[in-house]
């Protein structure tokens, strides 16, 4: 492996544990905890918590599109991730300092635009540092990426909402902060051992407007906007499913888990799934016919519909004044992962290897895009359904066999697409002397 690599996943490991680890405990703060600037609580309802979790996961991933521009045309992948990490840690520090509605805004601005702006740069950045001498290794590489996020993210969803309900929210949002902090010195430590890709210049705009831009993105935008559906149901995790969870027996071997701490399943059966699906699974499926990256998509497409299924049978069992075992819910858990393995690593990998060389950052936030588009979805419909009256007109299981029903239309529609697609492997070339080629160079000491 490349000597960058170890630092890019240790970095990842702590970004990703910022990141969760506030997302975690965001619904409960914003219904819970949440002051006025006199001191007193000023929380907000279940619905409009929902929607502006959704609204700032939303922001979250658009704001890749810009971070990526930047990247690949003005500063570099290295200064552009060291640069708005700083912000992101302002973000942090904000929220810390201050439990009001100011607090709030501020905190969530400012790790909007830290957390958004270097996501494609670090995961196309994984990709950078490879060339065809060790190109093989490319897969394992972002299947470790992705190991990183879930170990960060699953000790985080743990941690915070029982920081929270122990210590309150300043030391619940200072502890991710703590790890920002470090994701962004261990980044640091790492640029001697990065290859660093050289910004395009002036010349950016003229390869995103010209045949390689049109090109890619006609082949690409309609695959991202499909891949949408999945995290519009995904992301629901912290929102829908927590809010679930409170009306639920969550008593597990004896211990009674907090509502956002059953976020914590998700990660974790990620850890597992991922080593299971790349020894295991997909060699014995390999037997039986090719799993090509195209079939690895479409079955964690259709697999997506089926957790919503199950908490619908959840909610339904609610509404009839039951209370039902937390297992339906981390059985819909399994599904999800199981689907999210599939799916989203091979994704990840995908994005890259599609995207023209000088563009591989652009290409890399549509990927994040997609999960922008599926959050802004789902506050959308949990803005539309609401009536006046208090009463929504997607009522218990009624508003899960929607979102059931609407990833199995996606996963169709994706099905039916990825038939014609020829997929390509475009990765940077070995040093080389031609000044046309998008060479790679050799790790310079604070090279942007």
């Amino acid at each position: 492996m490349p000597g960058g690599i170890p630092y890019i996943i240790v970095n990842d490991v702590a970004e990703r544990f910022s990141f969760y680890g506030l997302r975690a405990i965001l619904v409960i703060f914003m219904t819970q905890y949440l002051m006025s600037s006199d001191g007193q609580l000023a929380t907000l309802s279940d619905e409009d918590a929902t929607s502006y979790f959704h609204l700032f996961t939303a922001t979250a991933y658009f704001l890749p599109l810009i971070g990526a521009i930047v990247a690949d045309a003005f500063w570099g992948k290295y200064k552009t991730i060291i640069l708005l990490s700083l912000v992101y840690c302002a973000g942090h520090f904000s929220l810390f300092l201050d439990d009001t509605q100011l607090g709030l805004f501020l905190g969530l601005t400012l790790v909007a635009v830290g957390s958004g702006g270097i996501k494609p740069c670090v995961a196309s950045n994984v990709g950078d540092q490879f060339g065809n001498t060790n190109k093989h290794l490319l897969s394992r590489a972002y299947s470790w990426y992705y190991l990183g996020i879930n170990i960060g993210s699953s000790t985080s969803s743990l941690l915070t909402p029982w920081l929270l309900e122990n210590y309150g929210p300043a030391i619940a949002f200072g502890v991710p902060g703590a790890f920002m902090a470090l994701a962004t010195l261990t980044f640091w430590a790492g640029r001697k051992q990065f290859v660093h890709i050289p910004p395009a210049g002036k010349s950016y705009m003229q390869d995103i407007t010209g045949p390689d831009g049109k090109r890619m993105v006609k082949r690409l935008l309609l695959i991202y906007v499909l891949v949408a559906a999945f995290w519009s149901l995904f992301d629901q995790m912290g929102s829908t499913w927590v809010l679930q969870a409170q009306n639920m027996d969550r008593i597990v071997f004896g211990y009674e888990l907090l509502p956002a701490q059953i976020l914590a399943a998700n990660p974790f059966l990620i850890i597992v799934l991922i080593p299971l699906f790349t020894y295991v699974v997909y060699p014995l499926m390999n037997r039986l016919f090719v799993v090509s990256a195209s079939r690895k998509m479409c079955m964690g497409m259709f697999l997506a519909s089926t957790p919503f299924l199950v908490t619908g049978w959840a909610e339904f069992q609610i509404q009839n004044g039951a209370t039902p075992h937390i297992g339906w819910q981390l059985f819909a858990y399994l599904l999800l992962s199981v689907a999210e393995v599939m799916l989203v690593i091979t994704v990840l990998e995908f994005s890259y290897t599609q995207a023209p060389k000088r563009m591989k950052s652009l290409v890399m936030s549509f990927f994040y895009l997609s999960i922008s588009a599926g959050n802004l979805f789902t506050a959308a419909v949990n803005l539309i359904i609401q009536n006046p009256d208090g009463s929504s007109k997607l009522e218990g299981a009624t508003y899960h066999l929607f979102f059931a029903g609407f990833m199995g239309t996606a996963a169709i529609l994706f099905a039916i697409y990825m038939l014609s697609y020829k997929l390509e492997f475009i990765i940077h070339e070995e040093a080389d002397d031609d000044e046309q080629s998008d060479q790679r160079l050799q790790p310079q000491p604070g090279t942007a």
